[in-house]
């Protein structure tokens, strides 16, 4: 039968055994000797098929708006650290130690900007 069950069908190989099945509806005297291929079967086996890829896609659906809610609660959580952040600042000051516990460097301890010496081309020297 198949050589894998645990993979997906390809929806070519699934259209055509829809296909195959529509035509097999159409024959009249079709008399399976194996009770398993019988139309009713097959048909019983179809809605289950389609009953559960309904419940998949629901559930995809599902998915997709639970990370949408978790990304909108992450952005919401970082922008409020973020303006706590600033808040620390107004209150206590730039070089507090208060602005350092929550992650931010004092301004007394960054570094100061340095120039930078240039040297001239094609001078001759």
């Amino acid at each position: 039968m198949s050589s894998n069950p645990t993979r997906r069908i390809q929806p070519a190989v699934l259209q055509a055994d829809i296909e195959s099945f529509a035509a097999l509806q159409a024959i009249t005297d079709y008399a399976p000797a194996n009770a398993a291929y019988t139309v009713a079967a097959i048909t019983a086996a179809k809605q289950n098929m389609e009953t559960k890829q309904t419940a998949e896609t629901q559930a995809a659906a599902a998915l997709a708006a639970a990370r949408d809610g978790a990304v909108e609660a992450e952005w919401a959580f970082h922008n409020a650290v973020l303006g706590s952040k600033t808040q620390v600042d107004a209150q206590y000051g730039e070089s507090s130690d208060q602005r350092q516990s929550v992650g931010r460097k004092k301004k007394s301890e960054r570094a100061r900007p340095t120039r930078r010496t240039t040297t001239k081309k094609g001078s001759g020297e």
